[in-house]
């Protein structure tokens, strides 16, 4: 088990961001002609060579949240994180059936570095949907 700070800028962050995601409507109710969703993500490191670690899910449509963000991998970045709400709205505009893309964490390094340096870490992911 690893410790959480339970104050600091990551903290604050992440607690707007889970209010956030509480707060937004389910998918099912967002995007109803979807019928099923599948996400397949990769973190990299800032260079894009190291991949750290690859997961595949199929979130439940009735209760996953419309707001969709993955944590950055980098446990001290400050105000990152990955997105992929608008990606997912897009692509549901477009009725596609597979986006494969990428994002960069615009997060800061650390407490450190807030203000100097980005983390830098990248997440690609590949997006199926079924209407």
């Amino acid at each position: 088990m690893f410790y959480r700070p339970k104050e600091g800028p990551r903290y604050e962050y992440q607690q707007q961001e889970i209010q956030r995601v509480n707060d937004a409507p389910r998918l099912i109710d967002k995007f109803p002609k979807v019928k099923s969703m599948v996400l397949e993500l990769g973190h990299f490191g800032p260079e894009g060579a190291t991949r750290n670690s690859h997961f595949k899910f199929t979130p439940n449509l009735d209760t996953a949240k419309a707001v969709f963000r993955i944590n950055c991998p980098n446990q001290g970045c400050i105000r990152g994180d990955f997105d992929l709400t608008k990606s997912l709205a897009q692509s549901v505009a477009a009725h596609r059936t597979t986006v494969t893309d990428e994002m960069c964490c615009q997060g800061w390094m650390n407490k450190t570095t807030i203000d100097t340096v980005h983390c830098g870490n990248i997440l690609r992911y590949t997006l199926k949907l079924t209407y």
